[in-house]
């Protein structure tokens, strides 16, 4: 019979020489199988003597956002990174085929779509890659919200295929305020046969202006493309659309009004081709004063009907009163000012300055230049004690480059892409 001391330590002996034939049993069967592989035989005993399990291995492709995801910003990019090996190809698709474009990096590790994505919109991300010359693929769908409002361009200036003159801006509208004015400024791409360096300026939360650093090249052609579909401008409040549109630059016409000297001289693309007598704004008040500085040609029309109703007379007999048909009128400022055939003056034109503000011309070189004009040709008056403001119509070169270029939210330069 044993004794209590002896009893334990046969149980000791037991269980200590147990554990000790069962790891000689599994070292014999892994020496056995020739390696480690859980392969045959040895494999399952392996698992049957309950070895712990290999680690799960991450995917060798993540794709953001995740499968199944919904309710994603749009403003939100996709990116796609290769854990262990390089990306060959990444297509991200919306529902209706369109295509978001992406930008892969040098080390072709990781992929990021270059604009946002649209609101409301499902999307599928398909992937492939290679890691140690082996295949590798990765596939993911989502959705991204539907916004509590949207927001989109309700006007850009100039129209779509217009030709302009050299000193043209690109004028956008939005349809409500943006507060996130550095986003919205960011998706605004232009692109150019010629790229020249310019910069957005804001003049208030709905509209933004681009001017080029100096004027157009003669022949340059623009293409403006608005990327603000899933752009939050505010919070809860995301563009519903891209919008694209293009226009071209005619040939560089530009015109010095010498108050002085009653002379308006036109050069194109260099080289001066007319020169006539005028008749600029009497001055004597401020209102009778035509406004010194770099003009744009806003637009024309003939006839037009001018009355002395933008002073507030509107009484005939005022001695102030006036309402006149013009010909071949071409505005250059918002302020009233015009380049207009008046026959009543053609005594005074070359000698005096008589009119209420306007450049007054005979009547056929009113009509040669009406016919010549382009929106966005230069006018320069020179000589009189009142400058254009710059927010005067479209007086923006009014202001030295480095003050326009601190209107952007951005804060530098625009860098076109070539068309």
């Amino acid at each position: 019979m044993l004794r209590r001391g002896n009893a334990r330590t046969w149980r000791n002996w037991t269980a200590g020489g147990a554990a000790a034939t069962l790891a000689a049993a599994l070292t014999a069967l892994a020496t056995c199988g020739g390696g480690g592989e859980e392969t045959g035989g040895d494999g399952r005993a392996a698992r049957a003597f309950g070895a712990a399990a290999a680690p799960s291995v991450p995917p060798p492709i993540l794709i953001t956002p995740a499968h199944g995801t919904r309710g994603v910003r749009p403003d939100r990019r996709v990116v796609v990174t290769a854990r262990r090996g390089t990306l060959r190809r990444v297509v991200v698709r919306a529902a209706d085929g369109t295509r978001a474009p992406g930008r892969m990096s040098r080390d072709r590790r990781t992929w990021r779509t270059r604009w946002t994505l649209r609101p409301g919109t499902a999307y599928t991300v398909d992937s492939t890659g290679v890691e140690r010359d082996r295949p590798t693929a990765a596939t993911a769908r989502f959705s991204t919200l539907r916004p509590q409002a949207t927001f989109g361009i309700a006007d850009v200036t100039p129209r779509a295929g217009e030709a302009v003159g050299v000193g043209m801006p690109v004028i956008v509208v939005f349809d409500r305020p943006v507060l996130d004015r550095a986003a919205v400024e960011r998706s605004l791409e232009l692109r150019m046969s010629r790229p020249v360096p310019g910069a957005w300026r804001w003049l208030d939360g709905r509209q933004v202006v681009f001017r080029p650093r100096r004027f157009w090249p003669a022949g340059q052609r623009v293409a403006l493309v608005a990327h603000t579909a899933g752009v939050r401008a505010a919070p809860g409040v995301y563009g519903r659309s891209d919008h694209a549109t293009g226009f071209h630059v005619g040939p560089s016409r530009i015109s010095t009004v010498d108050v002085p000297r009653h002379r308006m001289t036109v050069r194109v693309n260099g080289r001066p081709v007319r020169s006539a007598g005028i008749s600029a704004g009497k001055g004597g008040v401020r209102k009778y004063t035509t406004t010194s500085g770099v003009h744009l040609t806003m637009g024309k029309a003939d006839p037009v009907v001018m009355s002395s109703a933008w002073m507030g007379v509107t009484d005939r007999k005022d001695p102030r009163y006036y309402k006149k048909t013009v010909r071949h009128a071409v505005q250059i400022s918002s302020s009233g000012e015009y380049v207009h055939s008046a026959p009543w003056s053609v005594r005074s034109q070359g000698r005096a300055n008589v009119s209420h503000g306007c450049v007054n011309a005979s009547p056929e070189f009113a009509r040669w230049f009406y016919g010549q004009s382009l929106r966005g040709d230069v006018v320069t008056i020179l000589g009189t004690d009142r400058p254009l403001e710059w927010h005067n119509g479209w007086g923006y070169w009014q202001l030295p480059w480095s003050v326009w270029r601190a209107g952007s939210a951005l804060k530098h330069p625009v860098r076109p892409s070539r068309l």
